[in-house]
């Protein structure tokens, strides 16, 4: 591990929560839906749908939830943040990760922005064109529009796997972007997609199935709300994602090849040597689909502070699966760390 990178001993779950496949798989685990939804519900009961202007017709989904009414009037309009969330792919604003983080931040006084990706969620009609991970314009469009809508509050940015990925691009685009950004936060962010894939490709089959399965279900119902736009009878064929993503990719999206198109979104080598903003990556040494061995890869900027687990798996951190985790405690200081200082 690259002297540069941060490990911390804060994380230490029990000898039965430890494990990079038991921590990957945890964080989307059905059994848990009711638990987290109940301990949600003032979150969830407070939200309202945003449909957001992007810029060139695009449009993308957030769910806003205001800060507590017992917080509105100790909270100094100084020190108020508008925390934007985002999901990891084929995830959604309802993921239970996402919600489990949004309600820790509620219960702290935060206001609260989840944002679904374009073709995530619910919003396979919202854009004709398909989701793909270099579309960062319309992401920062949606920023710049919450900025516009809740004047007075500085962006605090958090995703997970592809979301923090996103986060941490947005970040380092925010000057020239004309965005306020106070902080960022990517837990287990995708460093480098051509490793990622292949480490999806490569292992266990679980990982892969899971995310073919559900990859697959959202391009059919694209297909669906979209008749006669798409044909991906093709990926029929397919059985591996990489496949998959060079059919899609080379016909709908204009990319020549793989390797442009992951160069336009990885963060390693040079991508955030010019971050201004303070930014964290929190990663476990034992993720199955983040390779560790990336990390060197990053350059790092006096901004960028990165954080390693020895275990923790993808998007994990669980010291308890009924109960918010160790990253929802992480996350929530980090922010607070923040307000206190006026943002």
């Amino acid at each position: 591990m690259a002297e540069n990178v941060q490990k911390i001993a804060d994380f230490a779950p029990h000898p039965w929560l430890r494990g990079a496949h038991l921590q990957s798989v945890l964080p989307s685990l059905p059994l848990r839906r009711p638990f987290v939804e109940r301990r949600a519900r003032s979150l969830l009961a407070s939200s309202r749908e945003l449909l957001l202007d992007c810029g060139d017709g695009v449009r993308l989904q957030g769910f806003h939830t205001p800060v507590s009414p017992r917080f509105a009037a100790t909270t100094g309009a100084a020190q108020r943040l508008l925390v934007v969330l985002v999901h990891g792919w084929e995830g959604s604003a309802r993921s239970l990760y996402v919600l489990s983080l949004a309600q820790s931040l509620h219960e702290a006084g935060h206001e609260i922005v989840r944002l679904n990706l374009r073709d995530h969620g619910d919003t396979h009609h919202l854009n004709r064109e398909l989701f793909h991970s270099c579309r960062l314009p319309e992401v920062i469009g949606a920023l710049r529009r919450l900025q516009w809508l809740f004047p007075g509050r500085r962006l605090a940015l958090a995703g997970f796997s592809l979301g923090g990925n996103f986060m941490l691009r947005a970040a380092a685009a925010a000057p020239a972007e004309g965005l306020d950004v106070a902080c960022a936060v990517g837990v287990s962010p995708v460093l480098d997609p051509a490793t990622s894939l292949r480490a999806l490709d490569e292992g266990p089959a679980l990982y892969r199935r899971y995310f073919i399965a559900k990859w697959t279900r959202s391009l059919a119902r694209k297909h669906v709300l979209w008749p006669g736009e798409f044909d991906f009878a093709e990926l029929r064929t397919a059985r591996d994602l990489r496949s998959m993503t060079e059919r899609l990719l080379l016909r709908y999206a204009g990319y020549p090849d793989l390797e442009s198109y992951f160069r336009g979104y990885a963060i390693t080598e040079d991508r955030l040597a010019k971050l201004a903003v303070p930014a964290t990556i929190v990663t476990a040494l034992d993720d199955p689909i983040i390779p560790a061995v990336d990390l060197v890869r990053l350059a790092r900027p006096s901004t960028l502070r990165v954080i390693a687990t020895e275990t923790g798996g993808h998007c994990g951190f669980f010291e308890s699966p009924w109960r918010g985790g160790w990253i929802d405690r992480f996350v929530r200081h980090e922010f607070e760390l923040v307000r206190q200082r006026g943002a």
